[in-house]
């Protein structure tokens, strides 16, 4: 039976020392340090998402200003405020919440972001400052993964980690990761011949896909490292919702070494990684 990889407990763990770190800081930036999330639109799983990243915010003591905005709001007033944003020195991290209306450019709003600001580590910059290994803000949810399996002493030069993903949320920014920490990456995806042999292969299986328990115990290495990043809600035939992975838990758990739960593993590191990063744009901005 695989241990678990637990990412709630570590998430916790990570925002009790970034509160600690907040409150030493305040004294010597003589202010705390500020995140911006932009929401266009009452999306409701966005809404529930936006709001347990200020509440984060709060536990931690880092200064949320939220910007909840029609959904008719226009281009060009996002790229004000998104510019205004940047100037505005009680901000150190500015987040877009994806995704947004469709008559919105996402990719060209992002590209707006200071890149010293960017809490989300998506900008071209910060991709490009992680593709050679300088220092800049990462992409939340592979950092989120990169410090959970750092938590759990996983070694990772030699090993062979398959990537099944290549969005630029997860899948590219991941393997890059891995790469710097001496793994060899395969990257698996849709158009991937023979999927379940290459997963075989994985001592190190990041399945990033958002497809339903897709990864089955026979496409699990015996012993293998599962971090199963997907987030799919189901409903059974009572009417009842739970949340769900990319990887069938229960059966796949019998198999890997190790292996994170859904919910319970990523996801809490995602928002902690959030906060990791504002107040280490903080600290870059005020040189503390």
């Amino acid at each position: 039976m695989a241990g678990l990889l637990d990412g709630k407990a570590l998430a916790t763990q990570i925002q009790i020392e970034l509160t600690q770190q907040v409150k030493m800081l305040q004294s010597q930036g003589g202010r705390s340090p500020g995140l911006a999330v932009i929401m266009v639109g009452n999306n409701p799983a966005s809404a529930a998402y936006v709001r347990g990243k200020e509440k984060a915010c709060e536990r931690v003591g880092i200064a949320s200003y939220g910007k909840h905005l029609p959904a008719e709001t226009t281009q060009i007033e996002l790229k004000q405020l998104i510019q205004a944003l940047n100037q505005d020195d009680r901000i150190d991290g500015i987040l877009v919440q994806l995704p947004l209306p469709d008559h919105l450019d996402a990719v060209d709003l992002l590209n707006q972001i200071d890149p010293d600001k960017d809490a989300d580590g998506l900008h071209p910059v910060n991709m490009g400052r992680l593709l050679r290994g300088e220092l800049g803000l990462r992409s939340c949810t592979p950092a989120g993964v990169m410090r959970l399996l750092e938590e759990y002493s996983i070694d990772l030069p030699g090993k062979h980690a398959v990537v099944m993903g290549r969005s630029i949320l997860v899948g590219k920014p991941i393997a890059l990761m891995l790469l710097e920490a001496n793994a060899t990456v395969t990257i698996a995806h849709s158009r991937t011949v023979d999927l379940a042999a290459v997963a075989r292969t994985a001592d190190i299986l990041v399945t990033a896909i958002g497809k339903t328990e897709l990864v089955t115990p026979d496409m699990v290495k015996p012993g293998a490292i599962v971090i199963d990043v997907g987030i799919n809600r189901i409903t059974d035939a009572h009417g009842k919702s739970r949340l769900v992975g990319d990887v069938q838990f229960d059966t796949v758990q019998e198999v890997a070494g190790w292996i994170t739960p859904v919910p319970g593993g990523i996801g809490p590191m995602t928002v902690t990684m959030l906060l990791h990063n504002t107040v280490w744009s903080y600290r870059q901005r005020l040189a503390l």
